[in-house]
């Protein structure tokens, strides 16, 4: 922000020293993750693989080797960028981010959090020490699928699923977030709406993705049009229930 000129910060905090906000804990049906949590412990955490797959799914989807080994959770989501990655896991699966401050402590979710443009609802004087995120239920799959800027490594669209089949094989439920098409990451509740109840054959969920930028002004730049995001959104939403869906299913 600064190097864009876009922050002038009168004084700077490294906060990179309180080892006591790099954690990874499992309690109450949920995984809370320390703000500096970096992409690759993550990536590579062995409870996350097995409790909430989607987060080490996203997570080696991020920028390289080295953004992956110095960035962290906490950074990504304050910054608020609305071509990164964790944003749309963080909707697609209900997060909710704590924010500390000198006040108090509250739990802020995902939905609530990210408002525009690098903007989310901290209030002046709060800091995020924690997101949580709600395990993965029985007969569920995770997926995210990415087109990836060629230069930059952010989310040209990103699109994050999480499904629930019932016993008969049908979607119980769905949820999903998208990245990299609006001014901020956003659940796509159409996409959820027309999947849920119906087996998901090629057909349904095709027919469900076409769904994924319903009612959202896209974004736009030399790379890629307004309308082509909207596409990529379709094709991606259509990929991630998907895989999302065969993970359910133990395929």
């Amino acid at each position: 922000m600064m190097k864009l000129r876009l922050a002038s910060p009168r004084h700077l905090v490294d906060i990179a020293r309180l080892d006591g906000l790099r954690y990874i804990n499992e309690k109450d049906g949920h995984v809370e993750i320390g703000a500096l949590t970096t992409h690759y412990r993550i990536e590579s955490s062995a409870l996350l693989k097995q409790k909430c797959p989607l987060l080490p799914m996203t997570a080696q989807e991020i920028g390289d080797v080295q953004v992956r080994n110095k960035g962290t959770l906490g950074g990504s989501m304050v910054h608020a960028d609305p071509a990164a990655d964790w944003p749309a896991a963080a909707v697609a699966l209900g997060a909710e981010v704590k924010a500390v401050s000198t006040s108090g402590e509250r739990w802020i979710p995902a939905s609530e959090f990210f408002l525009d443009l690098m903007v989310t609802s901290l209030a002046p004087g709060e800091i995020v020490t924690a997101v949580r995120f709600p395990v993965l239920p029985a007969h569920s799959g995770d997926a995210y699928a990415k087109h990836a800027h060629p230069a930059s490594g952010f989310a040209v669209v990103g699109v994050a699923a999480r499904v629930t089949l019932d016993e008969k094989g049908h979607v119980e439920s769905a949820r999903v977030g998208v990245t990299g098409i609006a001014q901020a990451a956003y659940r796509a509740a159409e996409v959820e709406n027309a999947i849920t109840g119906k087996a998901p054959t090629a057909k349904n969920l095709q027919r469900a993705a076409s769904h994924a930028a319903d009612g959202i002004e896209a974004n736009g730049d030399l790379y890629a049009s307004a309308e082509f995001r909207v596409h990529l959104a379709t094709v991606y939403a259509e990929r991630a229930l998907a895989e999302a869906a065969q993970r359910a299913a133990g395929e």
